[in-house]
């Protein structure tokens, strides 16, 4: 993996330079004001480069928090984690990890739970970096430090940068807990100051008021697909577009025409959509020019460099086995063991790609469909039902959507480098163009402009190898953002957006806690405020339904 990945080689540096004392749970809401803050920053670039490398490194970083499983603390997984497992696409095998029998189940409390308290903690540690990036680089304090003007223009670009990391940690936060603490670079630090809770549509106008500015000419965000995998306008842009598509849920009133008119915007900026899917999802497509045209914005992951647990780590290895059955499996995904974690319930594959027959020695199945998404799949050693038998690995189907081989190698010609493989060298794709077509078709639905889309849906559909058959619903979307989306962390909240993730209308496998699936209450759409959370800040109100009052 190359530079331009800002926190991959500069991340230790960033991380030793910028230090911060986050090892008690307890000390959430953080202190903004690390105690190395004022001196870390001088007059070169590198300080700043380092800043603003620890706010891109929150995405993967899996040290500083006094968690049982430090890889369960990083954010991708975390927030992976109660995206997907929550809802119909995948479920756990590990029933003595504390948090996988809730998260399975659709059963969690306001009791501790490492998944929600990773992206609790990670998303509010994120938002603090960055504010106080924001705060040692105004104007003033680099004209103090003798900064030059050039370097100065410059370290504008970077400070646009860390306004768009703190508007994804801000979404990550709201979209899971609804009202979260809020604080930007003007907020008081020290002295006791409590951060206070801000609603869910304030959180959300204050993202969107960020990115709409970002994205335009007026800031110094770098240029669109110019700065992979660092963020630029069209990452901006992108996260734009997946607020206004879930603006009815965040504040009540659904925003379409802006939804539609942000992919619009999307559309003219160059983004192609890889020719073969795959390739999105390999150890190259950092590098390779075909997916790289896809991605708006990706969190970058090296085996060499990054070496963590969680993000697309977590994608492949809870998908195999560490014994000779898997060997195959373990040199199609390029790693090099196996975690026995991860499967798909037979139910959702037979729902969305049509399951005609299965032989569990062989590892055979046919589809009714040619979807190439349904390929991924893998039933060799595993059994078809989940029934009664929840966390044994080996009932469900495994996926193996995500692999270490670069797109221009096969299996056999990576098969030794894959024997050294203990972590992903693939890239995390954040937002793709695939997302934006469907952002866009939801949007021209909702506009009785169901035509509008056909022609992307048309795309989307003759690249997995099938034929769009004219007919744009909900049921449509809901089917198709399952296929192209699949293990890409955008599951639950497409369904709350459909008033599905509850709702006895809508059955999953083990959904709330039954395996034939049943209803859970609807307050369960929020996660709880982390408890020591409530402990620490006085100022946080529990989220209705839960047990915890205001620790006021």
């Amino acid at each position: 993996m190359k530079i331009n990945r800002i926190y991959i080689a500069g991340a230790i540096a960033g991380a030793m330079l910028l230090s911060s004392c986050i090892g008690d749970l307890d000390t959430l809401p953080l202190n903004e004001s690390d105690s190395t803050s004022e001196t870390a920053y001088g007059a070169d670039e590198g300080s700043y480069i380092a800043g603003l490398t620890k706010i891109y490194w929150n995405f993967a970083n899996t040290s500083d928090l006094q968690v049982d499983d430090g890889g369960a603390s990083e954010l991708i997984r975390a927030f992976w984690s109660l995206q997907e497992v929550s809802a119909d696409a995948v479920k756990c095998a590990w029933g003595n990890d504390a948090w996988v029998d809730d998260i399975n189940n659709n059963k969690w409390s306001d009791a501790d739970n490492a998944a929600t308290y990773g992206v609790y903690a990670r998303s509010m540690q994120g938002v603090a970096y960055a504010n106080e990036f924001l705060r040692q680089t105004t104007p003033g304090r680099l004209s103090g430090r003798g900064v030059s003007s050039e370097l100065a223009a410059r370290i504008e670009s970077l400070r646009d940068e860390a306004r768009f990391l703190r508007a994804y940690f801000y979404w990550m936060a709201m979209d899971i807990f609804g009202n979260v603490p809020f604080t930007t670079e003007e907020s008081p630090i020290g002295g006791g100051f409590i951060p206070m809770q801000a609603p869910r549509a304030e959180v959300f106008q204050f993202c969107v008021d960020e990115l709409k500015y970002l994205a335009s000419n007026e800031s110094a965000m770098p240029a669109t697909r110019s700065n992979y995998p660092r963020a630029d306008k069209g990452s901006a842009m992108g996260l734009l577009a997946r607020l206004y598509l879930n603006a009815g849920v965040y504040t009540g009133t659904p925003m379409w025409t802006e939804a539609k008119a942000a992919c619009e915007t999307i559309f003219g900026m160059g983004y192609a959509l890889a020719p073969e899917f795959s390739d999105l999802f390999r150890g190259d497509n950092g590098e390779n020019p075909d997916a790289k045209n896809e991605l708006l914005f990706a969190v970058a992951y090296d085996a060499e460099e990054t070496q963590s647990n969680g993000g697309t780590t977590y994608m492949m290895f809870p998908t195999a086995t560490f014994d000779e059955l898997d060997e195959e499996v373990r040199a199609k995904l390029g790693i090099n063991g196996g975690w026995a974690g991860n499967r798909v319930p037979f139910e959702f594959v037979d729902k969305y790609f049509g399951v005609n027959s299965a032989d569990y020695t062989s590892g055979e199945y046919t589809l009714a469909t040619n979807d190439k998404r349904g390929t991924f799949f893998h039933i060799q050693g595993r059994q078809e039902s989940m029934e009664g038998e929840l966390n044994t690995f080996l009932n469900g189907w495994s996926f193996h959507k995500f692999s270490n081989v670069p797109h221009d190698m096969t299996i056999d010609e990576f098969r030794e480098t894959a024997r050294t493989k203990a972590y992903s060298d693939v890239d995390f794709p954040m937002i793709r163009l695939g997302e934006i077509y469907l952002i866009y078709a939801e949007a021209c639905l909702n506009l009785n402009q169901a035509s509008q889309a056909t022609a992307r849906l048309e795309e989307l559909s003759q690249r997995a190898g099938v034929t769009f058959n004219g007919t744009l619903d909900a049921d449509y979307l809901i089917a198709e953002r399952a296929r192209e989306l699949m293990w890409e962390g955008h599951r639950r909240t497409d369904l709350i957006r459909w008033g599905k993730f509850t709702d006895a209308s809508f059955l999953w496998t083990y959904k709330g806690g039954s395996f034939t699936g049943q209803s859970f209450p609807k307050y369960m759409e929020l996660f709880a405020l982390p408890p020591s959370e409530m402990n620490t800040n006085p100022n946080l109100i529990q989220n209705p339904g839960y047990n915890t009052p205001s620790a006021q």
